[in-house]
């Protein structure tokens, strides 16, 4: 292994650990955790459309990560962490037995599918008040516990420690999802996403590669919930709709998704830009309507793709400046 192609990376998470450190208010520190929390979605979700389909029910998943959890450490007095586990493996248990019809199905069928699975948790959800309180939602849910690590104890009342557990639990997730990206099976998708007939021509098992990368997208986003619910300390059924869904596909289609830091770039833009700005908030719907536009028709490669765009734009500049009569010639 070269080690020398990974500095770069290895140059960006230590800047993502350190700089908190200088970071002074807890609504900055409560920014950085929702992007975290959005970077991890978005890029478990597209490593379910690396098959070429789009999931619109990723909220839906979240929403059985944060409810279950929840609900193990509030009423059966299961630990936090071990209930944040059980979690993220109920939303896969539930992505594996609605996978067999939904990986079956391509394009937009996929996606009514996934957008109904998702409806129907929600749903769920809102109508077994006696369990889930309804609309009112969940209150006073237990904080990640104290943790003692070298004699050190680490308290999660605060937003400091919150943003480092969720920093670590992103770093691993994206390290988890780029060897996927980069592995024999992230190859296998790709093939799939180009001709799903073709690859099972060759003898790939294309709904096996279908349902797996489906129930670890599923899996993560249902971790990710759970994170959620013990951080925020309350959950309501809304928070968990459609319109996260789509916000999270806008993610990753603005950042870019024919790359892995697509996803990446993509939530901590657009969840950073409108959590900064109050004002531009209440059109946020109409802000990214209006971001997803202008990133389709003139940057198709997403925002992850601007920077090579316009050194390509400048290197064309000047060898037109350096040759100038070639430059007449290919016009003529």
């Amino acid at each position: 292994m070269k080690l020398g192609k990974y500095w770069g990376y290895i140059l960006l998470i230590i800047v993502i650990f350190v700089l908190p450190i200088f970071i002074r208010g807890d609504y900055y520190l409560h920014i950085l955790i929702l992007c975290a929390i959005n970077i991890i979605l978005t890029s478990s979700l597209r490593s379910i459309a690396m098959t070429g389909q789009i999931s619109l029910g990723h909220a839906g998943f979240m929403c059985i990560g944060a409810y279950t959890s929840t609900l193990l450490t509030m009423k059966v007095g299961v630990p936090v962490y071990a209930s944040m586990l059980i979690g993220g493996i109920t939303a896969m248990v539930l992505a594996a037995i609605s996978a067999y019809p939904v990986t079956r199905v391509k394009t937009v069928y996929f996606a009514m599918l996934t957008m109904f699975l998702g409806t129907v948790v929600t749903l769920v959800v809102t109508q077994w008040r006696s369990l889930t309180s309804g609309t009112s939602g969940i209150i006073r849910i237990p904080p990640l516990g104290t943790i003692s690590i070298l004699g050190l104890s680490i308290d999660f009342s605060s937003k400091l420690p919150n943003l480092y557990f969720v920093l670590i639990l992103m770093v691993i997730v994206l390290l988890f999802l780029h060897g996927i990206d980069r592995s024999y099976i992230g190859l296998t998708l790709k093939a799939i996403s180009q001709d799903d007939s073709l690859a099972a021509s060759t003898g790939i098992n294309v709904a096996k590669y279908k349902s797996i990368i489906f129930c670890i997208g599923c899996f993560i986003a249902g971790l990710a919930g759970s994170f959620y619910a013990h951080y925020m300390s309350v959950i309501i059924p809304d928070s968990f709709n459609l319109s996260y869904s789509i916000y999270l596909l806008i993610y990753m289609i603005v950042g870019g998704t024919r790359r892995f830091a697509g996803a990446i770039v993509g939530a901590f833009i657009l969840t950073l830009v409108p959590e900064l700005s109050r004002i531009l908030m209440q059109y946020q719907p109409f802000i990214f309507v209006a971001v997803l536009y202008l990133v389709v028709f003139l940057v198709p490669g997403g925002l992850v793709s601007l920077p090579g765009q316009i050194k390509l734009r400048i290197k064309m500049i000047n060898r037109g400046r350096a040759n100038p009569d070639a430059r007449n010639q290919e016009i003529n």
